[in-house]
């Protein structure tokens, strides 16, 4: 939509030239200068109306952002044909603040761009627009308004912070047994006659000699220790929010360095909005929902973690926790680690019973925990 309306100046100038025509009939000079500032302003007004509207293009890099990291829109202007240059300005709705845009002067036909950096200090879905696009008349009698009504929008995901990895010589036999494997392929699972060309070195000496005849043994594929992060996303856990924000980031940290490692992982929320699978070496954080996930009311009950996820298990939540309901969920794990984002403690590493215990009072002082106390 396209308004054309007089600025202040142009206002002022119309009402003296009509002062003037009104005094014309005291005496004729008067009404001959009234009609100079009157012809003017209508004739400006009337070539703005017949003007066609700059194009802009609007463009964002990149749509999906981690927190803190730069991003930016980019709004590129072409003029019509004509031959006067075009002064413009614009203001653009960034989520829910107007943003100034100021364009370099656009040569008739030419291509003119602005940029601004897009906030990214806020996870979640940030929408940028409508846009207010203005361009000033000659001699500043004039402007024109026009109103881009589409909406783009940056995903804000949080932050991934640096984490050595998962814990060592951790991994599941392959029916769901709850004893430690080498994750290197040793767990035996079949025993076969000797075959020529079979290596010596998978010989099974003890069957061999019970048999009389040489036996090899065969060993499951080498297995990686799946991952599985509860996130606690109970309004009653974070008193305060900005904890909340640290506790998604320490999620999305873990999740990260598993899949970069080649472990598959699991994403879990106590509220039930998170429940998502990330592939080894996959570690594309858009599609789980961190960027989104609130905090929900209520004091629901602590999710189940399936149990062909309980290879590592890490319950990540806030000061107001119910600590004894997520070690008890951790302990059914092979590891299990319980990370407690609270702002008003000092870091601190203990044990109940089979599970570890984070308590720190950032996200970096839990990951600094993990990578000491966790992570081989």
């Amino acid at each position: 939509m396209t308004r054309v309306r007089l600025t202040g100046r142009g206002a002022a100038v119309l009402a003296v030239g009509a002062a003037l025509l009104a005094a014309g009939a005291l005496h004729p000079a008067l009404a001959a200068l009234g009609l100079v500032p009157v012809a003017l302003t209508c004739a400006v007004f009337l070539l703005a109306a017949r003007q066609v509207p700059a194009r802009p293009r609007r463009t964002v890099r990149p749509s999906t952002a981690r927190r803190l990291d730069p991003c930016t829109r980019t709004i590129e202007l072409t003029a019509p044909g004509g031959r006067l240059t075009a002064r413009f300005s614009a203001t653009e709705r960034v989520g829910g603040r107007d943003v100034p845009v100021r364009f370099p002067v656009l040569r008739p036909g030419g291509t003119t761009t602005a940029e601004y950096p897009v906030p990214t200090d806020r996870r979640g879905v940030l929408d940028l627009g409508p846009l207010l696009l203005t361009r000033r008349g000659p001699v500043g009698l004039v402007v024109t308004r026009t109103e881009l009504p589409e909406v783009d929008q940056v995903r804000v995901a949080p932050r991934v912070l640096p984490v050595l990895g998962m814990p060592g010589r951790v991994g599941r036999g392959p029916v769901g047994a709850d004893e430690l494997v080498d994750p290197a392929g040793a767990d035996l699972v079949g025993l076969r006659p000797h075959r020529p060309g079979d290596a010596l070195r998978g010989l099974h000496w003890g069957a061999s000699a019970r048999a009389g005849a040489l036996v090899v043994r065969e060993d499951a594929a080498p297995t990686r220790a799946r991952l599985a992060v509860l996130l606690d996303d109970r309004a009653a856990a974070h008193p305060d929010p900005a904890g909340f924000e640290d506790a998604v980031e320490v999620a999305a940290s873990l999740l990260v360095a598993a899949v970069d490692d080649g472990h598959p992982a699991h994403l879990l929320s106590t509220g039930g909005a998170l429940d998502a699978e990330l592939a080894a070496h996959d570690p594309d954080l858009a599609r789980t929902g961190l960027a989104d996930v609130a905090l929900t009311p209520g004091d629901r009950p602590a999710a189940t973690v399936p149990d062909r996820d309980l290879d590592v298990l890490a319950a990540v939540s806030g000061p107001g926790a119910d600590l004894a309901a997520l070690v008890l969920e951790a302990a059914r794990a092979s590891v299990g680690v319980v990370l407690v984002l609270d702002p008003a403690a000092e870091p601190e590493v203990t044990a109940s019973g089979t599970v570890l215990v984070l308590r720190a009072p950032s996200a970096e002082g839990l990951v600094d925990a993990w990578n000491t106390t966790v992570a081989r």
